[in-house]
């Protein structure tokens, strides 16, 4: 396809044709692997297009053309991971360059940011991106980096791409714009003004948990080329097999996001309506209080969903052991639906302190929603949910009866057989 072509697709149509029809040898439709390590040189002074596969590969350039086109940017690195890519932003910095980032990102973002800025590779302002006073905020620190996370991990709260950008112009500061959690069919980054987006492959792109890498997409020639230069400087650069895996698993993007996002606002609707969920995120949702500005920045609003429950450890243990189609893990955006316990799991990198700030409490729950029928995803929530009553209701007559119970006795608390029923 034409660049002139490719910018009259949809990007729906763009996953779909990414990669087929490139094979100049024997003309298969799908592009074959190349495994090589290195490639020959017809002379010594004639360098061929390919000549290490650290530098570039035919798979992962594929791969890379095809995310470029999918965000609208002039070029795209692939990685060994979604943290190898947000290192590879941060090359971009000196020791005299300041990043502002917010305080309710992802915690390994938070940590990297973190252990970097301490060794003195740049100067880190943690900011709460939602405050009033936002853009007065970004004017007097005058960043040289802008990094958002929108929606952000795992709150799902948003950020004006479009306003962060046009402030970032008045400081002359480069936006990069971490699209992992709605990918290039949910959300449009550099259309928006942004100058890097930055995605953990591992996730949407893939779908299919099955693969670890990561993409850096810039808005301009000459960010490319400088990124570029620090990939194959740094060695972080993807595998061509898991270049491959992924621009298969990106030809069914398009209705994997459909379906993520339908169920997921589905989920979010059952879960508001129950009395044992206190509050959920989710931008789809009317009462999202960034709605309005989804329904403008979104095309899809993706397939993840927290939630806080009222419940104590001990309780929210047993609700996940009570679900039968959410497995208890780490990532997101797979074909499976997931569940996880943010402060225990993926942001227990962040200090209690920071964790506060952030506003993950040990009450939040974070869903990464599949593309399984939604009936039987809320049918499997409700139960679990509706299962903490008897154990609030057990847990209260222990206490109240059996207050002087020895660790060794407390299987044994005696409950009446209407309780013994529901326990």
């Amino acid at each position: 396809m034409s660049n002139q072509s490719i910018n009259k697709l949809d990007a729906e149509t763009i996953a779909v044709q990414s990669g087929l029809n490139s094979d100049q040898s024997h003309n298969s439709v799908v592009a074959p692997i190349y495994l090589a390590t290195n490639f020959e040189f017809d002379t010594i002074t004639n360098k061929p297009n390919f000549d290490y596969s650290r530098g570039g590969n035919p798979t992962r350039d594929l791969l890379a053309q095809a995310l470029a086109e999918l965000e609208r940017g002039k070029g795209a690195v692939v990685t060994s991971s979604g943290m190898a890519a947000i290192n590879l932003v941060l090359q971009l910095l000196t020791p005299n360059d300041t990043l502002v980032a917010p305080k309710d990102c992802y915690g390994g973002t938070h940590r990297l940011f973190t252990s970097l800025a301490k060794r003195g590779g740049f100067n880190l302002v943690w900011l709460d991106f939602y405050a009033e006073d936002i853009e007065k905020q970004l004017l007097q620190t005058k960043p040289q980096m802008i990094w958002l996370e929108t929606p952000s991990n795992p709150l799902l709260r948003l950020t004006d791409i479009k306003q962060f950008c046009q402030v970032a112009k008045q400081v002359n500061a480069k936006v990069v714009v971490d699209n992992t959690f709605l990918s290039p069919l949910g959300q449009s980054p550099i259309a928006l003004g942004a100058d890097i987006v930055v995605h953990s492959c591992t996730k949407y792109l893939n779908g299919h948990s099955d693969v670890i890498s990561g993409a850096v997409i810039s808005a301009d020639e000459e960010t490319h080329e400088q990124i570029s230069w620090w990939a194959n400087n740094t060695g972080v650069t993807g595998a061509p097999f898991d270049s491959y895996l992924i621009l298969r698993g990106i030809r069914t993007l398009p209705i994997r996001i459909k379906q993520h996002s339908e169920n997921a606002l589905a989920i979010a609707e059952t879960l508001l309506a129950h009395k044992n969920v206190t509050s959920v995120n989710y931008p789809g949702l009317p009462q999202h209080p960034d709605h309005q500005l989804a329904l403008r920045q979104h095309k899809q609003h993706g397939g993840m969903v927290s939630f806080e429950i009222n419940a104590d450890d001990s309780q929210i243990d047993a609700f996940v052991k009570k679900l039968n189609l959410f497995t208890l893990a780490e990532s997101l955006g797979g074909t499976e639906s997931l569940i996880c316990h943010p402060a225990n799991m993926t942001h227990a990198a962040m200090d209690a302190e920071a964790q506060k700030e952030a506003g993950i409490t040990p009450q939040l729950i974070r869903l990464s929603v599949g593309i399984e029928a939604k009936q039987d995803l809320i049918n499997d929530l409700v139960q679990a949910l509706d299962s903490l009553n008897s154990l609030k209701v057990a847990s209260a007559f222990c206490s109240e009866n059996e207050t002087s119970i020895e660790l060794e006795t407390i299987a044994t608390c005696r409950l009446s057989p209407a309780l013994a029923a529901l326990w």
